[in-house]
């Protein structure tokens, strides 16, 4: 496996005690192939808060990731007191998988033109602005699913009319 020049990597890890980062994948991957000239992943790591010792920020992962590949490569760390658990989801850019599950508030934007369906998960509540992001980001989004128990602050402290948000093929 040392020969593999191009590597295309995406799967989820669950009851971890620590996130997958850049330093994760350099010691157990990276340093091990080398002869790869192209590294494509998207990679979503889940912990449990009880079991997590460390709890670094989004900027303490992005820190990790700098020279693993010559892609932009994007993290988002979120912590969910009432589920009890923590996720971190570092991916290259662009994005090239037809699905991105549970985008949450930390969503940093960007445009994802081959993504068709998406999840929407967060502890706090969605406000108008966010979904304004999403339909910019995803422009051919054909399914939209939500979790959230969370009523919009926003509507609920300010009786003003809110654009409609067209998500134009959108079709579930």
């Amino acid at each position: 496996m040392s020969n593999l020049q191009s590597l295309s990597l995406h799967f989820a890890a669950n009851r971890l005690n620590t996130f997958i980062d850049g330093n994760n994948l350099k010691k157990n991957l990276i340093n091990y192939l080398t002869e790869l000239n192209q590294f494509v992943f998207n990679i979503r790591s889940i912990t449990n808060l009880s079991e997590q010792i460390h709890f670094p920020s989004n900027n303490d992962i992005q820190r990790t990731l700098t020279n693993l590949t010559e892609s932009e490569i994007i993290s988002c760390v979120d912590y969910f007191t009432k589920e009890n658990k923590a996720q971190c989801h570092i991916y290259s850019y662009p994005y090239t998988l037809t699905y991105y599950n549970d985008i949450t508030n930390n969503f940093s934007g960007g445009l994802f033109k081959c993504v068709r369906e998406i999840s929407l998960f967060d502890e706090r509540p969605f406000e108008h602005e966010f979904f304004i992001r999403i339909a910019h980001a995803f422009p051919f989004l054909k399914i939209l699913s939500l979790t959230n128990r969370e009523a919009q602050k926003q509507k609920l402290l300010h009786n003003d009319k809110y654009s409609i948000i067209e998500y134009p093929h959108l079709t579930e």
